[in-house]
């Protein structure tokens, strides 16, 4: 039998799909304990009830969110993957730092209940898989030939990587202003400068482990 998480993404157009997009907006910008299920049901413009005929109390529907993010950033970071397999480090750094940042720029709410996740008290909710995407960034960034044997430095370097780029996209409005930029001049020099400060150490390492 289908789970509400599987018919919502099964079917965008429905209203279990509907109160999930709202939901993660909500949890991604208020966090759990800021947002009910009264604020999301009011801006999908049903009842309380409607919305727990749907999804259950606020635990199910957060534990949905947190899934539905894992499996959008899980299928995102793959097919980046086939588009940077086979290339020079430097180039599938940039790459992948252009791909991510764009997707998570447009779907803010990743990174912030990424974030919330990590740092916040609801965490026995439900956990990401954050250590499997870790290994499967270590490899695809050459830290790593196995993702099974990933060491905990090159998961420690992955993990410096992502949350750099998520704390550029959770912290958009409180940085940007100190910046004084519009929102596309802020993702274009986030962009530069996350290659500017990672690419070069990455890059430079290999050389010297070729050389050695």
């Amino acid at each position: 039998m289908a789970t509400p998480l599987e018919k919502a993404r099964k079917d965008p157009e429905s209203m279990k799909a509907r109160i999930l997009h709202i939901a993660r907006r909500f949890f991604g910008e208020y966090g759990y304990h800021g947002t009910t299920t009264r604020m999301i049901a009011k801006e999908a413009g049903i009842d309380s009830s409607t919305l727990h005929y749907h999804w259950g109390d606020k635990k199910d529907l957060y534990e949905a969110v947190i899934v539905d993010i894992n499996k959008d950033l899980g299928q995102k970071l793959i097919a980046v993957e086939k588009r940077i397999h086979g290339l020079p480090l430097d180039q599938r750094m940039a790459i992948a730092i252009d791909a991510m940042t764009d997707y998570l720029f447009k779907f803010p709410e990743v990174s912030n209940l990424v974030l919330f996740h990590y740092f916040s008290k609801t965490r026995d909710a439900l956990d990401l898989r954050v250590p499997e995407f870790t290994a499967d960034i270590a490899r695809s960034m050459g830290l790593t030939r196995d993702r099974k044997t990933t060491s905990p430095r090159a998961k420690i370097e992955v993990l410096a990587v992502m949350n750099a780029i998520h704390n550029f996209i959770s912290g958009e409005k409180f940085f940007r202003p100190i910046v004084n930029l519009n929102r596309k001049d802020y993702i274009s020099i986030v962009k530069e400068t996350l290659k500017f400060v990672l690419i070069g150490s990455f890059v430079e390492r290999e050389k010297k482990q070729k050389s050695s």
